[in-house]
C-alpha cells in the first residue's frame, strides 16, 4: 500500500491474524453445513478490540487454494460493509459459492489454504498507461460489462500490462484487444496476507 493511504486501512499483524481466523472459520463452517459464528463474537473470545482497521468499509476477496491451485475466490470491490463481515461473507462464499467449483467438503480442510485481500477504495485512472502491475488492482468497464484483476494476479501468471488487459477483456466477456479503446480503468491497491 502507498504511504499516503489512511491510517485504518493500514493492518498490523495482529488484525490480519484475526482477519485470517475469520476466514478459515467461514471457510470451515461453511464446508460442514453449519453457521458461522457473528466475527464480533470470535473478536470477544479471542480477547481482541474490533479496531478501526478492522471495521472500516472496505472491498475484501477470500482466495482459497489447494496444492497452488485455485479452489474458490469471492469478494466485493467496494467497501459495502465493515472488513470483518466482508471477510466472514466472502470466506464461506469462496468455500460454497464460487460458481467455478464444486463447494469444498469437510475432508479438504487439511489442505485448503486463505489469502485474504483487504482493498483500497477505487480510483478512476485517464488510461491504461497509468496502470503499475504489481501495485493495482484493475478494474476494466466497458459496453455495460466489468471484469477484476486482484494486484497479485498479474505477476503470478507472469503478465506484463498488455496481456494482463488482454486476459481482462475477455474474462469480461469482450474481443482481447477491447481494452485498447473507450475502455474505462478504475484501480485499487491491496493488502494481501
Amino acid at each position: 500500500m502507498t504511504e499516503d493511504t489512511q491510517p485504518a486501512m493500514r493492518l498490523d499483524d495482529e488484525e490480519k491474524r484475526f482477519l485470517l481466523d475469520i476466514a478459515r472459520h467461514a471457510v470451515e463452517a461453511a464446508a460442514r453445513k453449519q453457521p458461522p459464528e457473528d466475527p464480533r463474537t470470535l473478536a470477544a473470545e479471542a480477547g481482541i478490540d474490533l479496531s478501526p482497521g478492522l471495521t472500516a468499509h472496505r472491498g475484501a476477496f477470500v482466495t482459497l487454494t489447494t496444492s497452488g491451485h485455485l479452489r474458490g475466490c469471492i469478494g466485493y470491490i467496494e467497501g459495502i460493509k465493515p472488513l470483518v463481515d466482508a471477510v466472514m461473507e466472502n470466506g464461506r462464499s469462496a468455500a460454497v459459492s464460487d460458481p467455478r467449483f464444486s463447494p469444498v467438503a469437510a475432508e479438504e480442510l487439511a489442505t485448503i489454504e486463505i489469502e485474504v485481500s483487504a482493498l483500497t477504495p477505487l480510483v478512476p485512472v485517464a488510461g491504461f498507461e497509468e496502470i503499475v502491475i504489481g501495485r493495482h488492482g484493475v478494474v476494466m468497464v466497458k459496453m455495460g460489462r466489468r471484469a477484476v484483476f486482484l494486484p497479485q494476479v498479474a505477476p503470478e501468471q507472469g503478465w506484463d500490462r498488455d496481456t494482463t488487459l488482454t486476459h481482462l477483456a475477455l474474462k469480461a466477456g469482450l474481443d482481447p484487444d477491447a481494452w485498447r479503446q473507450d475502455s474505462e480503468f478504475l484501480v485499487f491497491e491491496a493488502d494481501v496476507f
